[in-house]
């Protein structure tokens, strides 16, 4: 019973998560001219690079978002060891990675602390996904041949 309580609540967050960041994409433009208005000048200065660094991010996040509630639909119907979690986790590795890519970049014209703790969080999601891919790979041969044998 709390197991099914904690599924339906992290499918509430992953929707609302995965809704939100569409309309952050969609207002971008807007809110970071804003940011550069009254928060910080370097902001201002770098706004078509920061807006590209961070739309592009924001759009990769949506897909990791994306694959995560296809994952969690497989949950639901208690059908996790299937090929397409394993093409989902890979999806969210190349975009994870991808996100560090871009971050590297902001480093050149905006460097921040929280920009080098960004690379590092995205480097190591992208990592833990390649391996979590790994590991569903395993768990679904094993699987499929545990069901041939059955």
């Amino acid at each position: 019973m709390r197991e099914e309580k904690i599924i339906k609540f992290t499918k509430i967050i992953l929707d609302i998560m995965y809704f939100s960041g569409m309309i952050v994409v969609v207002t971008l433009p807007f809110t970071l001219k804003l940011a550069g208005e009254y928060y910080s000048v370097a902001i201002a200065q770098n706004y078509y690079k920061m807006l590209v660094v961070f739309a592009a991010s924001s759009i990769f996040g949506i897909f990791i978002l994306g694959q995560l509630r296809k994952m969690m639909k497989t949950v639901i119907c208690d059908d996790c060891f299937v090929w397409q979690n394993v093409k989902s986790l890979e999806i969210m590795s190349v975009c994870s990675f991808s996100i560090s890519i871009l971050f590297i970049l902001k480093v050149f014209f905006v460097p921040t602390p929280a920009t080098l703790i960004i690379i590092l969080v995205f480097f190591i999601a992208a990592l833990f996904c390649i391996v979590l891919s790994c590991v569903f790979r395993q768990a679904i041969n094993y699987k499929e041949e545990n069901d041939l044998t059955i």
